[in-house]
């Protein structure tokens, strides 16, 4: 099982200056490929890694700096470009955008990376001293990878891939008592199938004349001046201790569901489109929803749980736990509403989290007997795509017909 552990590192002055090369290498050659494949493409050529690793050598001709820093960190970044490319034409990003010196600054190193965990120190290539680095959890196993990050704030981390060689523990056994179901809001957090809620503390909310102070002093910085650079410092130091807040109470809380119950249901849900909304947009995230689903799914892998979601367009608020009576009149205003049918008061969240359970473990239950079923014993298609698909129902409405 591959695991990451984040440290915090200490650089001297010279290696400082080192890692920055790094970045503003790496990044050059970031920016070099992208501009390289939108020329390519608009002649009419796709261009992909192994095209652009060869033009590597004559870069490192016109640019001398190149050859100082690590070559696979250069690689590396060609590599996440092309990934880059395909998650765009997979839908799952936008296009690919140039980087900035102004952001979060990293580099990538795939080997030849030793650290002591006893002295804290970490070794890595190109460089010729060790980096301090402070060693607050131990691990055993085969180091993959480490990448070294710089934060606006001007931390620097080190986060190490580890092969532990440990398996994932088996999964549980799924069932209605050991399940519970999280309807996610804003007002509250978390909505449990079993009564309990939890209240979201809206840090980014409570900062906020904080932040609009900070904001108002910046811009009437001179900009290059040491006090912009000041006051940048402090609008990212605010930034990131809101972030480091919300990230501990997700962490807190994912942590609390996975450990006491074996199956964790959750909706669906489109984040990214529901940001688009732009009277929710901000305290959609300052609530972190997609965060802390990913907290939880991860950590139900490591713990042996599980983790189902029900259907994004599931009714899960308009649907009455009772008698599965369905209220297509119910508005988003509406926190409470009688149901016509049984005459019960439903809490709009509480009855959602019902719902999200009962859908979630139904889909479950569907796709398992899906799965049990026998198969056909005919070949799957070479193809991909409808054309494929309008083989297979062929030869299934052929089958049907013969029986």
């Amino acid at each position: 099982m591959l695991k990451a552990y984040k440290y915090r590192i200490y650089p001297t002055i010279d290696q400082e200056v080192f890692i920055a090369k790094h970045f503003g290498c790496v990044r050059l050659l970031y920016n070099v490929g992208l501009l390289y494949r939108q020329y390519a493409w608009q002649g009419g050529v796709s261009i992909g890694y192994f095209e652009s690793k060869r033009e590597l050598p004559e870069l490192k001709k016109e640019y001398p700096f190149l050859k100082e820093v690590n070559s696979q960190s250069l690689q590396k970044s060609l590599k996440d470009l092309d990934t880059a490319y395909s998650n765009f034409f997979k839908k799952k990003s936008g296009y690919p955008n140039f980087k900035s010196k102004y952001g979060r600054q990293s580099f990538h190193c795939p080997q030849s990376v030793t650290i002591f965990l006893s002295k804290g120190l970490l070794f890595l290539p190109k460089f010729k001293e060790p980096i301090k680095v402070v060693v607050h959890r131990k691990f055993k196993g085969t180091i993959r990878s480490c990448t070294v990050s710089k934060t606006q704030t001007g931390k620097y981390f080190a986060s190490i891939l580890v092969e532990n060689n440990i398996e994932l523990p088996i999964k549980k056994p799924i069932t209605d008592e050991t399940a519970i179901g999280d309807d996610l809001g804003i007002k509250d957090f978390i909505v449990s199938s079993n009564g309990e809620k939890t209240n979201n503390p809206t840090y980014l909310k409570e900062a906020l004349g904080k932040i609009k102070y900070l904001n108002k002093q910046l811009s009437k910085k001179k900009k290059g001046s040491k006090r912009r650079n000041k006051a940048r410092l402090k609008l990212a130091k605010e930034h990131e201790k809101i972030a480091n807040q919300r990230k501990d109470f997700l962490h807190k809380e994912s942590n609390e569901k996975t450990n006491h119950f074996d199956t964790v249901c959750m909706e669906e849900l489109k984040v990214r489109n529901m940001v688009k909304n732009r009277k929710l947009a901000r305290a959609i995230n300052d609530a972190g929803w997609g965060m802390y689903k990913e907290f939880v799914k991860y950590k139900c892998e490591f713990k042996g749980k599980n983790f189902l979601q029900c259907g994004t367009f599931d009714p899960s608020s308009k649907t009455c736990h009772c008698c599965d009576f369905v209220n297509h009149d119910l508005k988003l205003s509406d926190r409470e509403w009688t149901c016509p049918s049984c005459k019960t008061v439903l809490d709009r969240d509480e009855n959602a989290s019902i719902n999200i359970k009962r859908f979630a473990l139904r889909k479950w239950r569907v796709e398992r007997s899906l799965q049990d079923t026998e198969v056909s014993p005919l070949p799957k298609p070479k193809g991909k795509g409808k054309r494929a698909v309008e083989v297979l129902k062929i030869r299934k409405s052929v089958l049907l017909i013969a029986s």
